[in-house]
Order: C-alpha cells, then structure tokens, then sequence
C-alpha cells in the first residue's frame, strides 16, 4: 500500500489517482497506524510552509514521519512542500523549523529577470544531473511547477541533487534523493507521461 498523507494542504487527490493509473494500490489517509502499515509515504502539497507545518505538527506527524522515515528507513516521496518540508529551515512568512533531513534553506523565488514571475508556474525544461532513481532513463525532461520559494542545499549535501531547472537566472533543484527520501519539487501528478514515468521509477527504485 502507497499512503498519501492526508493534511489538508495538499491536491492529494490528483496524486492518488496517478497512482491508480499505473495500477497501485493506494490511500490518502493521515492515520497513524494506517501510515505504519504502508510500503511508502507520499506527502504533498501546496500553499505556505508554515501553515503545512502547523498542521503536521498539530497532528504529531512531525515526529512521527521522523520516526518512519529517518529511524525505520520507509520509503519517502515528497511533492512541491514535501520537498520544501524537508529542509532545516523556511524564510517564508518568517523563521519556520522544517524536518531536518536534508541540510538546506527554503528562500523565496527571485528571478533575475524581469519578465519571469513568481510564482514560478507552468512547464519548465528539467536538466538531469543523475540518471538514476526517480531520474532513471530520462536525459531531458519537461515537468510541471508551482512554487514561490525554493530549496538551496549547502555544499556538503550537493550531492543529494538529481535534477535541476533554470527561472530567470535562478538555478532550482527540481528533484533530490537521499537514501530512502525522494523529493521533487514540480508536480509530477500535473506533468501527464514524464509525471507518471517518474512516479513509476519511484516504485520500481523502492522495490529492487
């Protein structure tokens, strides 16, 4: 079973059904027993950092995802704010903690140039920087994205990148994996057959 957690942030519904198309067995929930019983987490979202951590931290899922991603190694996908979640910190509406996991910053969006807006929305060329994972047999991608803020790594953690875009001048990570923990930060469930291609190398990666 493939848990999509259910926390009011996120279009969790999109993701489910792009599971279902390649043939998953699948649930939004945010039950803690439910989320323990799953061969995977998927979290999602959209909208503000802070309100996302809230709602985690209001449901105790904070330490709880720590718990099962960090202490038991499953298996973690996290979309748009589940990659933005990830990070030691966001500056969006002031100072808010994230999980932790990856030694990053979330920053706002400033594009060099004038004429690209933030949010940055729509589809944007993806350069793979690792052909491998989530990345697997893609040279060049086209994903979807919406998003304000973005994650800047630190040097000793660069290497967790697999995929990167451009936006005004702005270099993204678009995609990140750590041993057990994927993220991306475009909308595969919004990107039709890259979306589902990615979503499918997820699976496959987890169950080698």
């Amino acid at each position: 079973m493939i848990s999509i957690i259910d926390y009011k942030m996120g279009n969790t519904r999109s993701v489910f059904n792009a599971f279902k198309l390649l043939g998953e067995n699948v649930e939004i929930t945010n039950e803690k027993d439910r989320l323990t019983q799953a061969e995977a987490i998927v979290l999602p979202g959209v909208g503000s950092f802070n309100d996302g951590m809230k709602d985690l931290n209001q449901n105790g899922l904070k330490e709880f995802l720590t718990e099962e991603i960090i202490d038991r190694k499953k298996p973690y996908l996290g979309i748009c704010l589940g990659l933005e979640f990830l990070a030691k910190r966001s500056y969006e509406g002031g100072i808010c903690d994230g999980f932790g996991w990856i030694d990053s910053e979330i920053v706002k969006l400033q594009p060099s140039e004038k004429q690209n807006k933030v949010p940055h929305m729509g589809w944007n060329d993806t350069e793979i920087v690792k052909e491998h994972g989530l990345m697997k047999d893609f040279t060049a991608a086209v994903f979807y994205y919406l998003h304000s803020f973005h994650m800047k790594i630190n040097n000793s953690e660069k290497e967790v990148i697999t995929s990167k875009c451009n936006y005004g001048g702005i270099g993204i990570v678009s995609s990140i994996q750590k041993n057990n923990i994927y993220a991306v930060q475009f909308h595969p469930e919004k990107s039709q057959e890259n979306g589902l291609k990615l979503l499918k190398n997820f699976l496959e990666d987890i169950r080698k």
